[in-house]
């Protein structure tokens, strides 16, 4: 069995945290090139290149994000096996940095991360919010623990990360109380009538598209969001019939006072946690994939 040597791990895990060698010999009061050679030494040990040079930079390769945040990782457990052993409170929180794809609703997103903060009271969680490719970009630079989205990672980005599928579930169409009326006959009903959609290019809107043009049923888009909050904030309003994902549905008529105009179970709309890991090993996000797996999509549906 190989064993990994923790004090080229610490000298390098330093180099990293401190941007050069220069730094990190003042940090480490060593001589700049005993720490040159304790990181070449790892570097031949694990078999692949951890920095290189970009002009005067030193910067990290692909691998060497990774390893830095193990790193990170082992580091911080070694701080608090100190605390534990000496009957101090370790002081640290689960720290959990989730990013959400913008095209995610964000009652969805609330429903998949409830599980993770029910069930580690000292989770800190941090929800950012952008397109695809900008938080896979993050995740690549393991600024985010976890990618939450509607598409596993599309191949043609240049990001190593792995799709996890949470589940999927059906789609409901839901309207304020003036439009009532269109329950009768669902879906044929929908012909000629207002429909909010989702914008164009998202997951949702292919798979209504697609139905609509299956079921021959041509409605007057009345309005296209690209928040889906807004869209069933107009939906409430009167504005349209909108859909949702068919596991929000008693929450959002609960919330808005809309009702159920009719369910399609064939447009389906799919959850992915994305990292950079095959294997998930972030306590809260094994958490949450569980629950969505187990609890949230694997439930029977009324």
């Amino acid at each position: 069995m190989e064993w990994l040597n923790y004090h080229h791990l610490f000298y390098f895990w330093t180099v990293a945290r401190a941007g050069s060698i220069a730094r990190a010999s003042e940090e480490l009061r060593l001589a700049q090139p005993t720490i040159s050679n304790q990181l070449k030494t790892l570097e031949a040990n694990l078999g692949v290149k951890l920095l290189e040079r970009q002009g005067r930079r030193l910067v990290l390769t692909d691998v060497g994000r990774t390893v830095l945040r193990y790193a990170d990782d082992i580091f911080r457990t070694g701080r608090e096996l100190q605390r534990a052993v000496k009957g101090l409170p370790t002081g640290q929180r689960l720290r959990l940095v989730v990013g959400v794809a913008d095209v995610i609703p964000k009652r969805m997103a609330a429903l998949l991360l409830q599980p993770a903060v029910d069930a580690h009271p000292d989770l800190t969680l941090v929800c950012r919010e952008g397109p695809l490719p900008q938080l896979l970009a993050a995740l690549a630079l393991h600024e985010l623990d976890v990618v939450i989205a509607d598409v596993p990672a599309p191949e043609d980005v240049k990001v190593k990360a792995f799709s996890h599928r949470l589940g999927d579930c059906g789609t409901s169409f839901l309207a304020a109380r003036p439009l009532a009326h269109l329950r009768k006959g669902f879906p044929r009903s929908l012909q000629a009538a207002p429909m909010l959609l989702p914008s164009e290019g998202t997951a949702l809107r292919r798979g209504l598209d697609a139905w609509l043009e299956r079921t021959g049923v041509r409605p007057v888009v009345a309005g296209e969001f690209d928040d889906s909050a807004l869209m069933q904030a107009f939906g409430a309003r009167g504005l349209g019939v909108f859909a949702a994902p068919r596991v929000l549905e008693e929450d959002i008529r609960s919330q808005l006072e809309v009702g159920v105009i009719g369910r399609a179970e064939d447009v389906r709309e799919a959850y992915h946690a994305i990292t950079v890991e095959r294997r998930l090993r972030h306590p809260a996000v094994v958490t949450l994939a569980e629950a969505a797996r187990d609890a949230i999509f694997g439930a029977p549906q009324a």
